[in-house]
């Protein structure tokens, strides 16, 4: 298990920046277009959990899905994304099983994560606070992680 820190995203996913370019947040915009291709994201919360890793990093390695050039916003650019399996342990409480939600960075047009933030989507946990220390599980050969050098 790898330790991780709950720290502030960018607000985009879950549509709490208010941004009516994506209404209700990208995750909501996007979720029809997983499901048509496979992946029923509905029983999760529509926002993403942002982990730093540091001083960790992650490598990915082979995805559970893959979607290439899925053009899920009218006006922005289509977008590569991958998904990850992930188990989030924390203090108190069961552990939860969800997604590493992975643009591809090179797909991406905006709202870029820093090199030890993961984006997380899994259902709804009480009790969740920035700061908060959590632990990742991730099976062999989906993501690597890297100790400090």
């Amino acid at each position: 298990m790898i330790p991780a820190t709950i720290v502030p995203g960018h607000r985009v996913a879950s549509g709490l920046n208010g941004n009516p370019k994506f209404p209700g947040g990208t995750i909501r915009m996007q979720q029809p277009h997983f499901a048509a291709r496979g992946l029923d994201l509905g029983s999760f919360y529509p926002g993403t959990l942002n982990v730093s890793l540091a001083p960790w990093q992650f490598q990915p390695g082979t995805p559970r899905h893959t979607f290439r050039a899925l053009k899920w916003h009218p006006t922005e650019p289509a977008e590569d994304f991958s998904f990850f399996e992930v188990v989030v342990h924390r203090a108190e409480g069961a552990p939860a099983r969800g997604w590493i939600y992975f643009p591809h960075p090179e797909t991406k047009q905006a709202h870029f994560q820093r090199a030890d933030v993961l984006e997380l989507l899994l259902p709804w946990m009480e009790g969740l606070a920035y700061g908060a220390r959590i632990h990742l599980e991730a099976p062999s050969g989906q993501m690597s992680f890297l100790p400090p050098p």
